[in-house]
């Protein structure tokens, strides 16, 4: 690699932090009572332009845990109207996040960065169910920065007025 292109790697750019793009739908929005029904996570590459594309893909729909509330407003507003049903077959939290973080933790390493950042719509939201949920599953050794994250709500709302992800991208001209 040359100096000029150095700086072109997620490492360099993002500080050693590994971004990762996560969506979750949820039954709820209390992390510690609700359910995480679904989760996907995009990892990036940056390509010899300094441009940011999709690499990997990876989606579950989660089983509720036992004793998981699930608000009826929640799933109306998210359309997973059964959650139990076994055509989504959903698996269970412990598995999609193993699944992802073993994802993660190889295209973390081949970009040579430390540590995964979550990069979500309303970050804090996301991240609480997730750690939420590996607090539930006892896991340890997880890739994502405990707190930081990089939220586009807000990004949004710093460069182009609007916090609501639709309006945003229009915006910015991405329909």
């Amino acid at each position: 690699m040359t100096i000029e292109n150095e700086a072109l790697t997620l490492k360099k750019r993002f500080r050693g932090y590994f971004p990762v793009v996560v969506d979750v739908e949820t039954a709820g929005f209390n992390a510690q009572t609700d359910a995480l029904l679904e989760i996907c996570a995009v990892t990036l590459r940056m390509d010899e332009e300094g441009v940011l594309h999709p690499a990997s893909t990876i989606h579950f729909h989660i089983e509720p845990f036992e004793g998981a509330n699930l608000e009826k407003e929640a799933l109306e507003f998210n359309g997973i109207r059964d959650p139990f049903s076994p055509l989504r077959g959903a698996v269970s939290e412990q598995e999609a996040l193993k699944e992802i973080y073993k994802l993660i933790r190889k295209e973390q390493k081949a970009s040579d960065c430390s540590r995964a950042i979550m990069v979500a719509h309303n970050a804090a939201f996301d991240l609480s169910f997730v750690n939420a949920a590996n607090e539930r599953c006892k896991l340890k050794r997880v890739p994502f920065h405990p707190f930081a994250t990089f939220d586009t709500a807000t990004l949004s709302g710093l460069a182009y007025g609007q916090t609501v992800l639709a309006k945003a991208c229009k915006t910015a001209g991405m329909e």
